[in-house]
């Protein structure tokens, strides 16, 4: 048996389509983070950027179970004194219903370079219509 080991040349992109109404935000971020880091192929190689590029539609209508929707905190902080902001998810969805499946993914990745690289390829948009439509993406079921 040999082992492969894919060179970034090699690779092959592909484009999926993901359709985020009423799905919790937790499970579609890991569908998504798999794709984005290509470990849905079966010649995965962990130092090789082989993902795809995703497509998320419908972000505004992701569900969030229990009561995150009033619970849930997103914190930032200016490293000044007194600089801590926090905002709930409805605050968030309200404003960039997008940032709620963004966040998700990006801290499903790993932290270093090749992350900041593979979340490039991460497309979401709050409503149903892409200007993607060129590429072909597959939907995922």
């Amino acid at each position: 048996m040999k082992t492969t080991i894919m060179k970034p040349a090699d690779v092959k992109r592909e484009w999926h389509l993901v359709d985020a109404t009423d799905k919790p935000v937790g499970r579609l971020a890991v569908k998504i983070a798999k794709l984005l880091r290509g470990k849905d192929k079966p010649i995965f190689t962990p130092h090789v950027d082989m993902g795809d590029f995703v497509v998320v539609l419908n972000a505004a209508k992701v569900k969030l179970t229990g009561a995150k929707e009033s619970q849930k905190l997103y914190k930032s902080y200016s490293l000044y004194p007194g600089g801590l902001k926090t905002k709930t998810a409805a605050m968030v969805r309200a404003t960039n219903p997008g940032f709620l499946i963004e966040h998700a993914v990006r801290d499903m990745l790993p932290k270093n370079r090749l992350s900041r690289t593979l979340f490039k390829r991460l497309h979401v948009y709050a409503g149903a219509e892409h200007p993607h439509a060129a590429q072909q993406p597959r939907p995922l079921a």
